[in-house]
């Protein structure tokens, strides 16, 4: 199985490298792991549904 940075993550997904960190930490996305300081993707990991609130 290959995996993948969070700013490998964060270019699939287009969203920021400290997004994908803060997703990871909350357990969002299945299969992360942290090594060290770094956070390591299964590379089939699906970007979880944005849950922040849209003011109308």
């Amino acid at each position: 199985m290959k995996d993948m940075t969070a700013k490998e993550a964060a270019l699939k997904w287009n969203i920021t490298p400290r997004q994908v960190q803060l997703l990871c930490a909350k357990g969002r996305i299945s299969g992360a792991t942290r090594f060290g300081k770094a956070w390591v993707i299964p590379e089939n990991a699906e970007k979880p549904k944005d849950d922040r609130q849209k003011y109308k």
